[in-house]
């Protein structure tokens, strides 16, 4: 059973902690500031856990309302969403999707969007097992030197 709850600053070490084993980066502090910035915070970002039925966490989303870029409607976007590996293909990470979809609708908000890599296979069949399909927007990159 996986439940779903606002993240909150004690979650800091568990969340740096998920993240790091899986991007193999630490970044303590940013998780930090992520927290400041979104449990709790405006109504239109949201941090999310997932957390065992013994309490462990299960994984993490966090995402917000944006409105009018580049002239598309207010749309929900999700950027960071992790899972516990021995806890995928059980519900959590679409649990997590579904919670913040959920809050996004009950904000008036009709879309949800996010930014993937092409080559990362996990996330995008996530996200398409999701609903989620090719956006309105093409992503424009340029390497500064």
């Amino acid at each position: 059973m996986i439940a779903i709850r606002p993240a909150e600053p004690a979650d800091l070490s568990a969340i740096s902690a998920l993240d790091t084993r899986l991007t193999g980066q630490a970044k303590a502090v940013y998780w930090q500031d992520m927290l400041a910035r979104y449990a709790g915070g405006p109504p239109e970002r949201h941090f999310l856990v997932a957390e065992t039925s013994r309490g462990a966490l299960a994984g993490f989303i966090a995402g917000e309302v944006r409105a009018w870029e580049f002239g598309q409607p207010p749309a929900g976007w999700v950027f960071a969403i992790q899972v516990d590996p021995r806890l995928r293909l059980k519900g959590a990470g679409s649990a997590l999707f579904e919670a913040l979809a959920a809050r996004f609708k009950a904000q008036g908000v009709t879309h949800v969007r996010t930014l993937v890599d092409r080559k990362d296979h996990l996330i995008l069949s996530f996200f398409r097992a999701q609903g989620m399909v090719a956006g309105p927007s093409l992503q424009l990159d340029k390497e500064l030197p």
